[in-house]
């Protein structure tokens, strides 16, 4: 019987794994990538900050799944705003649980940072994608309205 799945927040010694499994996930989607090192080294400095969170799934001792998150002010809540940047679980453990895990352990530990909302981008085609987060209480419609939200972005 092998080990089971564990959830843990990711530390700056973590920085080169957790690189890796986002160039992973931009190389399975297609998307652009500077590369793995890269990656860790920017996670090397983004894992040292405050308002910076990083949620690792491990399956025997290799990271299995991730996800990023930022924290920034709101004057909406007393709290800051969390923003979902990423989450990626192995194509070979989807629909296992896994990402359910580490999504509830990154909702908790936000919360317990006092945020009071938290936000995620996902393309209108990720039909998956969408589900996913919908089943977890998500959603692109703000209560009482009929009309959805829209994410715009510029780059600069």
């Amino acid at each position: 019987m092998t080990a089971p799945v564990t959830v843990r927040f990711a530390t700056p010694e973590d920085a080169a794994t957790v690189g890796a499994l986002l160039h992973d996930f931009n190389t399975e989607f297609e998307s652009p990538t500077p590369g793995a090192a890269f990656f860790g080294e920017r996670f090397a400095e983004l894992l040292r900050r405050d308002d910076v969170l990083v949620v690792l799934a491990d399956d025997a001792g290799e990271a299995v799944a991730f996800a990023f998150l930022t924290l920034r002010p709101t004057p909406y809540y007393r709290g800051p705003l969390a923003q979902l940047e990423e989450l990626y679980v192995r194509p070979a453990l989807r629909d296992e649980g896994i990402g359910t895990r580490v999504l509830t352990a990154a909702i908790d530990e936000v919360r317990r940072r006092g945020a009071g909302e938290m936000h995620i981008n996902v393309d209108e085609i990720d039909h998956d994608t969408r589900r996913f987060y919908e089943r977890h209480g998500f959603v692109n419609i703000e209560p009482g309205e009929d009309y959805r939200m829209l994410c715009y972005l510029r780059e600069l």
